[in-house]
């Protein structure tokens, strides 16, 4: 399955559309304008989720040139001044920010990592040690098999590992590195999952070593860590199996919708969300990710909720009348 790519100029379409809402403030009229614009095509929703994900984690000042825009903007009481600015922005985001555009519609990762899947694609890999190596959906890694270790670099999204005895080179360490931690597996089954703010372990086999953050931590068969700067927390009554998705599966837990549908936005293209008034509706059950269409279809059998499509990636849930 392939990535949709925004193109410049729709990309150029969501900055402007940024910046009307910015500074309009809270504009009714203008706001739905917005959503009919990224209502129609699924490579607008895709473009404005990225703008809107730059804005909030950078606020457009840590790309260079952008806050020279934004001021321009901010102080301008002139049309031609405001222009002037959304060109400027325009040119800094789209031309000087490809690594940016490719961040969650990874365009770069596939092309530079060893090994990699696309959006709901899951793919598995038999490593030079023997090792099985599953990844989960818009995942991909690095290998640095050498002498004296045998080193998996987890890029982005999630990974199963069943640990293999090395037996070319007997003692060489297997271990897996994430922007949050460094984990060694010993002849085990685990899940690691790094997420924007956080790394998540998940042991069902064996046992993992946690080398950093902190001091040396173990996990044994059966627990879920949850490690980011502060260290590492065990995590208490999961509402998900962890490894589920290899079998091609979500296996939920009392767990709350707006969460699940987070989920299975990740296996799919597009957006897919829910009004605030059922977000903490609970769901149990087991659901096929074959076809995500057919799996959001079942949740009016079970909840009271209506599924409409604002178009075929803009997926939204109501309470039901």
């Amino acid at each position: 399955m392939t990535t949709l790519n925004p193109g410049p100029r729709v990309v150029k379409q969501a900055i402007h559309w940024m910046l009307k809402l910015r500074e309009s403030g809270h504009n009714a009229r203008l706001q739905q304008q917005c959503e009919q614009w990224r209502a129609t095509h699924q490579e607008h929703e895709l473009a404005w989720q990225r703008v809107q994900s730059l804005h909030q984690e950078l606020n457009l000042r840590a790309v260079p040139g952008a806050s020279v825009a934004l001021q321009t903007l901010e102080n301008s009481s002139q049309r031609l001044q405001r222009r002037q600015a959304l060109k400027l922005l325009s040119g800094v985001l789209v031309f000087g920010s490809a690594a940016w555009l490719g961040k969650d519609l990874q365009v770069i990762s596939p092309l530079t990592a060893d090994f990699a899947s696309g959006t709901g694609q899951r793919r598995s890999v038999r490593l030079p040690d023997g090792s099985l190596l599953q990844l989960n959906t818009n995942s991909a890694v690095d290998l640095a098999f050498e002498a004296d270790q045998r080193l998996i670099r987890l890029k982005h999204g999630e990974l199963l590992l069943t640990c293999a005895k090395d037996t070319s080179a007997p003692g060489r360490p297997l271990l897996v590195s994430t922007r949050d931690a460094l984990l060694q597996g010993f002849n085990g089954h685990f899940v690691v999952r790094q997420d924007d703010n956080c790394t998540r372990v998940s042991v069902s086999q064996g046992t993992v070593v946690i080398h950093s953050p902190g001091p040396t931590q173990w996990i044994h068969a059966g627990q879920s860590y949850r490690l980011d700067t502060r260290g590492a927390t065990l995590l208490q009554n999961q509402d998900m199996d962890a490894g589920a998705w290899a079998e091609g599966l979500i296996v939920t837990r009392d767990m709350r919708l707006g969460d699940f549908l987070a989920e299975v936005g990740r296996y799919r293209h597009g957006y897919v969300s829910c009004a605030d008034d059922i977000a903490d509706l609970r769901l149990s059950g087991v659901f096929r990710l074959e076809d995500t269409d057919k799996l959001l279809q079942l949740l009016p059998q079970t909840l009271p909720v209506t599924v409409s499509y604002r178009t075929r990636w803009w997926v939204r849930l109501e309470r039901l009348a």
